[in-house]
Parts: structure tokens; C-alpha cells; sequence
């Protein structure tokens, strides 16, 4: 998979100290993005889905992981299959997405990744919306959905 960084220790992407996985690509280039250096889907570098998953699982601290950007959902196999990893350690997944959960809902490859979501963060950052008051989003038009809100979507 093509990353942008990873951030081992993250006390501001979801709850306690997580680790954060920036994918490299995003078809939104969102203006105000504070991620643009991961917009180019080919920057970045190569990582093995398994490596960056014993990251996660070897930290004790960590209480899971976030799958940031760029846009995750740009590549869907290695998300899936990096969450399923991280989720069957016991942990926890969030993920950011510029696009919406019925948006996410319409593509079969990004229903395989939130089967292993319980956090996703949706919407396009909006720079006119933009409130540094939000816990864990940037703009007022993005939501913070648990996958209660989706999973019997997925059936």
C-alpha cells in the first residue's frame, strides 16, 4: 500500500493514544486541507499492510488505530485488510473519508472496509465550516458515525 507516514502515538485522530496510518492519494484536494502533501496518489512510499498492523498491535498503549489521509478508501484491499488485522487484535478502527457514508455505502469494496469500522468520520473538510472547537473533525458538515449506524446496511 502507498502511505504518506505513519504516527505511532496520536492522542487527537479518536480516543486514547492511537495510531495513525495517513494513506498517500485523495481525489478531493479539499482547499484548507491540512493534509496536502498526501493528495498525490503517487507520493509518498510502499508499506506492507502486515508491517504497519505489528506496529499497531505491538505498542500496549495503543487503543487502536485511525485510517487518515489522504483517503483511505482510495485503497479499499489494503484498508480492509489492514483494519481486519488491527480489529482482530481487540482493538478499535476510526477512519477519515472526504466522501459521505452513502457515498462509502454504494461502493462494494468500501462496504468490505467498514465491516471492520467503528468509527468513521465522513464528509469533505469545508474550509467555510471549518470549527477548531470539533472534537475529531475539522468542519461542522463532517459527522462522526459509530458502525452501529451502518453495519445491518452491510448484511
Amino acid at each position: 500500500m502507498r502511505v504518506a507516514g505513519v504516527k505511532l502515538e496520536s492522542v487527537t485522530d479518536g480516543p486514547g493514544i492511537r495510531t495513525v496510518v495517513y494513506f498517500q492519494g485523495c481525489p478531493h484536494s479539499c482547499p484548507g486541507c491540512h493534509n496536502p502533501d498526501t493528495h498525490d496518489s503517487l507520493g509518498g512510499s510502499l508499506a506492507e499492510v502486515a508491517d504497519l498492523a505489528a506496529l499497531v498491535n505491538a505498542n500496549p498503549l495503543s487503543a487502536g488505530i485511525t485510517l487518515s489521509g489522504g483517503e483511505p478508501f482510495s485503497q479499499p484491499a489494503a484498508a480492509a485488510e489492514l483494519a481486519a488485522l488491527v480489529k482482530a487484535s481487540g482493538r478499535t478502527v476510526w477512519a477519515y473519508s472526504g466522501y459521505t457514508l452513502e457515498e462509502l455505502l454504494q461502493e462494494p469494496a468500501a462496504r468490505e472496509v467498514l465491516r471492520y469500522v467503528d468509527v468513521l468520520v465522513d464528509g469533505p473538510f469545508v474550509i467555510a465550516q471549518r470549527d477548531h472547537n470539533l472534537t475529531y473533525r475539522g468542519s461542522a458538515n463532517q459527522r462522526i458515525l459509530t458502525s452501529s449506524e451502518w453495519q445491518h446496511l452491510l448484511k
